[in-house]
């Protein structure tokens, strides 16, 4: 099984311009695609190893006993 062919996407679309109407699609589909870049940025920051501690700053005074 491959993946989509010509034909079908043809009829995916025009089912979606028929469902919302040639109007109101590019307010859809900029909503769409801002949805998923914010699904992979929150993706990717999810991932993100947290940064180490930064060390100790060093002093020159010697410890008290």
């Amino acid at each position: 099984m491959g993946g989509l062919g010509v034909w079908e996407i043809l009829v995916i679309l025009v089912i979606v311009l028929v469902i919302f109407g040639a109007g109101k699609l590019p307010k859809v589909m900029g909503d769409l695609g801002s949805g998923i870049r914010n699904f992979k940025s929150n993706l990717s920051d999810g991932t993100k190893a947290e940064p180490d501690a930064p060390p100790p700053a060093k002093t020159d005074e010697a410890p008290k006993a």
